[in-house]
């Protein structure tokens, strides 16, 4: 499905990305990535911080091209991350990856399973992996939302 499909059946929304925000969102999953480093916090909220950032890289794609989820409307989780491989060309085998760390997440938030410590490896490499491509592709393609241009 295009981001336009999406837009058309209200999944997702026009957005005109403000480059003072993105800076905030890219600050923000940097942050969330280091938290999730602590080792001295529970796996699960490890997991939460890693989870965070994987998701704000995933709206600074969206917003790099002139959307945002519908967040009244559920899975709008599942359209940020599927939405990757359009937005910024993360390739569908990563997609399918993060897909499954949200599934993850949504098992530990709604249900109290705990993570373990390969998911929550799993999740620190790929949210760190996805980190490099948002700030590298954002770098390439729109550096004015990052005052680069």
């Amino acid at each position: 499905m295009t981001l336009q499909n999406l837009l058309a059946i209200k999944q997702l929304q026009a957005h005109s990305a403000d480059p003072a925000a993105v800076r905030r969102l890219l600050e923000a999953a940097r942050r969330n990535l280091a938290d999730a480093h602590v080792v001295e916090i529970s796996a699960d909220n490890r997991f939460d911080a890693a989870y965070k950032c994987l998701m704000q890289c995933a709206m600074l794609g969206l917003w790099a091209n002139g959307y945002r989820t519908s967040t009244s409307k559920p899975g709008h989780h599942q359209t940020a991350i599927q939405c990757l491989t359009h937005t910024m060309g993360v390739s569908k085998d990563d997609v399918i990856v993060l897909d499954a760390l949200r599934r993850q997440r949504n098992i530990t938030d709604y249900e109290g399973d705990p993570v373990s410590e390969s998911t929550l490896a799993a999740c620190l490499e790929e949210a760190g992996k996805l980190l490099d491509h948002t700030d590298r592709w954002l770098r390439e393609h729109r550096p004015e939302l990052l005052g680069d241009a």
